[in-house]
Formats: structure tokens, sequence, C-alpha cells
């Protein structure tokens, strides 16, 4: 049971952590509103940029980023690696399903990069590199996160990490496309929003 203990608690701060709805409380605090009620009902960076305020939006991603990291390292100190990376995957939960808002919450992309970047600067930098490339050609947030992360599992084969990463990898952009399922409709339709468009 002892040995239990901290792997517990390694996947319930994650959880908890990844919970924690910065964009939401930081565009409140503003005095923007409730985020939830405009663009894509989302409470991330892309849709905080939505309200035209960039500060807000940038510190929404440089908080829910850290937010995954946070989780990792506090597992990685209390197990291990596994556990850090599990906790990773949790962070990326809370983030998309967190208990304070009826498990409605983001996509979980700015939460997965913080991951990645504490996990593994290596797949996080190339990914990122991704992220930017699609966002600067074709300016469509979503679909500048469907790459990245479909890629993300692509670059840890091919670095060869230990397959608990891996499989990490896979877990987090397996989520992500889950919780992009209405953009890729709109992707399909020709109706997906721009990045920055209010």
């Amino acid at each position: 049971m002892n040995a239990l203990l901290p792997w517990v608690i390694s996947l319930a701060a994650g959880y908890l952590l990844g919970s924690i709805p910065f964009g939401l409380v930081i565009t409140r605090l503003a005095g923007t509103g409730d985020i939830r009620q405009i663009g894509s009902g989302s409470i991330g960076a892309t849709n905080v940029l939505r309200t035209g305020r960039k500060s807000l939006a940038a510190a929404t991603l440089l908080l829910d980023a850290g937010k995954g990291a946070a989780a990792v390292f506090l597992g990685w100190h209390l197990v291990g690696p596994n556990a850090g990376y599990a906790a990773g995957v949790l962070a990326v939960v809370g983030h998309m399903f967190p208990v304070w808002l009826g498990f409605k919450g983001g996509k979980g992309v700015a939460t997965g990069v913080g991951v990645l970047l504490a996990a593994n600067w290596g797949i996080a930098l190339i990914c990122g590199a991704i992220w930017l490339a699609v966002a600067f050609t074709i300016r469509i947030s979503s679909a500048s996160a469907l790459a990245a992360s479909a890629a993300a599992p692509v670059v840890a084969a091919v670095l060869q990490v230990p397959f608990p990463l891996l499989i990490a990898t896979t877990i987090v952009a397996a989520l992500i496309w889950q919780r992009h399922k209405d953009n890729i409709a709109r992707l399909a339709a020709g109706t997906e929003p721009r990045i920055g468009k209010k």
C-alpha cells in the first residue's frame, strides 16, 4: 500500500493540476466575461485569442503548458519517469474534463505541449515546428494542432524514446483528435475559423 501511495498522489495531482481552468479564470479577472460563451466555447488559449486580447491568450497558453509540465515533474520526482508520463496524461485529461466545470473543458493542446516539453523536449520542439509550419501556411489552429499531435507518436518512435513515453504520446494524440471531432467536421466543410478571428 505504501508503494502505491506515491503513484496515487502523482496521478491525482496530475489530474487536479490539469483541471485548473486558467483560460476561464484569466478572462473573468480581466473583465471579458465567460470565455465559454464565445467562439468554440473552449477554455483554451485559441478561444481566449478570439476575445482580441493577445496578452490573455499568451498567459493562458503559458499557464496551461505549465500545468502539464508540472504534472510530469511531480510524478517523476515522487516515483520516477513512468509516473511522470502517466501524470502528464492525466493532466491533459483534467484539462479536457475538469471536475469543476462539469467535465467540459478545453482541447488539451497547450497542456499536451507542456507534457512533451517536460518529458522529452526533442519531441516538443519538432512538433512545435510542425504546428508553426501549418499555422503560418493555412492559419487554422485546429489543423495545426491535429498535425502536430498526430506527429508526436511518430516522432517519439523515430527518436526511440522509452516505450511508456511512446504510449503516453499516443494516448494524448488520440485524446486531442477526439476533442477536435467538431473541428474536423468544420475543416472538411471549409467552415473552420482562422487564427485571430473574433
